[in-house]
């Protein structure tokens, strides 16, 4: 039986280190895609078009609003983001799974669409280590370092809407952990309705 692709979406709070978590799991194992977002922004310096994002011009983006050809999509700073179907849907059916990184309310906008979707919320292990890790990254004022404690406050809100938290504490340890969790996923029954199905007709034949 050919194994299907599984549509994953990971949302944190910023500075847990889902960035760097996506990118270790796809060094790592060949079996993972991360989508690739279509934007109406212009590409910043060594920014490629296909590699970063996707970039596409605003009437574009309402055409592909217009066909449904996008997975979901939201507007920040005046500028549309939105997961291309087409892109997702190929990797999918070749059998690997499509990672989303996107922020919660887009997340559960992806659960009520396709409910077979898995969600992982990634979370550091404390709050102060949260603060540490954005005062550490040294490019963030301490206005905007509350700015997104405060906005993680108000996403803690929505976490039990998701399938799994991971805990990233190591990094090492997390992408193990991530792996898991999406290895064993394939083998939920509501993923495997059609195998479920074919065993039962096969069984069938066997009176």
């Amino acid at each position: 039986m050919k194994r299907k692709g599984i549509l994953v979406v990971v949302s944190g709070f910023s500075g847990a280190g889902k960035g760097t978590l996506m990118k270790r799991l796809v060094q790592k194992y060949d079996n993972y895609a991360l989508s690739i977002s279509a934007t109406t922004r212009a590409p910043r310096p060594g920014e490629e078009d296909g590699r970063e994002y996707f970039f596409v011009t605003k009437e574009e983006f309402m055409q592909r609003i217009a066909e449904d050809a996008l997975i979901e999509y939201a507007c920040y700073c005046d500028h549309y983001y939105g997961t291309p179907r087409d892109y997702a849907q190929k990797h999918l059916e070749e059998g690997r799974d499509v990672i989303l990184e996107i922020e919660i309310q887009g997340a559960l906008k992806i659960k009520n669409k396709y409910p077979d979707a898995l969600l992982l919320f990634v979370m550091p292990p404390s709050a102060a280590e949260l603060r540490r890790r954005l005062s550490g990254r040294g490019t963030e004022t301490k206005e905007v370092i509350d700015q997104r404690l405060h906005r993680a406050t108000e996403e803690a809100r929505g976490i039990e809407e998701y399938d799994y938290i991971v805990i990233n504490d190591d990094l090492d340890t997390c992408v193990e952990e991530l792996h898991a969790i999406i290895t064993a996923a394939h083998n939920t029954p509501v993923r495997n309705e059609e195998f479920i199905e074919k065993m039962r007709r096969e069984l069938e034949g066997e009176k």
